[in-house]
């Protein structure tokens, strides 16, 4: 297994060869979660410059001296407040500068062309190192199967102990299970937990409130812990109390959905084609206008990425990448159901990292 300074090393040289073939000659690099990723550094403030002829250099300000030189001991550091712009100063002309535009605002843009030497430019790169992230290295895909068992083990910590029930608010659902992540070692959740009950299981995005959960409600809980940079996304549907026949059918059908976009999701897949067999089967059973969401996401650095399980993602599933398969069914003023797993993509098929039954859990 390669040295965690050789990694990242081996990912800048990876990104100075993309960025010679687009015709740069320099990235610079100003979001937090893409410097993390090509040199370790885990501090909130901090740029980087890679070149395509010579050494890197990254910055961040006086709070991270120590930080950055314990984090990144294989690059020259420079401290400075205003990180981004003043590797923009450094760029000797004349230059070709790539940016990610889409992180970049018009406010940021102008301090770089002003900080700039004037024969550097600044190019549109968007989605040069995301192109990196796509596929995973052996450290990454042991972090999303460390952190993806920190979430596994609190769900079924928080069912097997009886704190999903009527008379709990969905509130308080959510703040059990999200002590339990972090109890368990997360750093913190991946994203504000949801925990929709009754009516509010139509709702994708409900969120957590007062609502107190009843006997026969259907409560979807969408989940993720974080920890050393990397995220989990998991979703279950679960019955408290018995539930009725509408909501044993919906949830048969999503289960089946599931289970199809799964078998989808093999080398050399399109996004499209996974959310295509998803789709299909709530289509058939004649719930396709309440499927109103993509089937899924990768999830790494962010817990959502690419590649993309959408209608007409043109994404190629490749060894090494993850996605999520989470189709659903979310009828208003009736309920909804969606099942969420995170899945490895490998050779011999998609390998689940989130492990909980998918099959209908009927509490008591």
């Amino acid at each position: 297994m390669a040295s965690t300074e050789n990694r990242f090393a081996l990912r800048r040289r990876r990104l100075a060869e993309a960025l010679a073939a687009e015709g740069l000659d320099a990235f610079l690099v100003t979001s937090p979660l893409s410097v993390r990723y090509l040199t370790g550094f885990t501090g909130s403030n901090g740029a980087l410059v890679v070149f395509t002829d010579r050494d890197p250099v990254v910055c961040t300000d006086g709070r991270y001296t120590t930080q950055i030189a314990e984090e990144v001991p294989d690059i020259t550091a420079e401290i400075e407040r205003r990180s981004g712009v003043h590797l923009a100063s450094r760029t000797e002309e004349p230059a070709t500068v790539g940016i990610d535009a889409a992180r970049t605002s018009m406010v940021e843009y102008s301090q770089l062309e002003e900080a700039a030497a004037a024969g550097v430019t600044f190019r549109p790169a968007t989605g040069v190192v995301e192109q990196l992230r796509l596929v995973k290295d052996d450290e990454e895909l042991a972090a999303l199967r460390t952190v993806a068992e920190v979430a596994n083990v609190a769900f079924a910590e928080m069912i097997d102990a009886g704190e999903l029930r009527a008379g709990r608010s969905e509130r308080e659902v959510a703040a059990d299970l999200e002590y339990r992540m972090r109890r368990g070692g997360a750093d913190t959740t991946s994203f504000d937990t949801i925990v929709a009950s009754g009516p509010n299981s139509a709702k994708p995005h409900h969120g957590a409130d007062d609502r107190v959960i009843a006997q026969g409600d259907l409560v979807t809980i969408d989940f993720g812990a974080y920890l050393g940079g990397y995220n989990s996304d998991m979703t279950r549907t679960l019955a408290v109390g018995e539930p009725d026949d509408f909501s044993r059918e919906i949830y048969q059908v999503v289960l089946e959905a599931q289970r199809a976009g799964i078998a989808a999701a093999r080398v050399g897949a399109t996004g499209a084609e996974v959310d295509q067999a998803s789709r299909d089967v709530i289509e058939a059973a004649g719930y396709g206008e309440y499927f109103v969401h993509s089937t899924g996401h990768g999830v790494g650095l962010e817990v959502h990425e690419a590649p993309a399980a959408a209608r007409g993602s043109a994404d190629v599933l490749q060894a090494g990448m993850t996605v999520t398969v989470e189709p659903g069914i979310y009828v208003p003023g009736k309920g909804g159901v969606r099942i969420e797993d995170t899945l490895i993509i490998t050779v011999d098929g998609p390998e689940t990292i989130t492990r909980f039954p998918t099959e209908l859990t009927v509490l008591d």
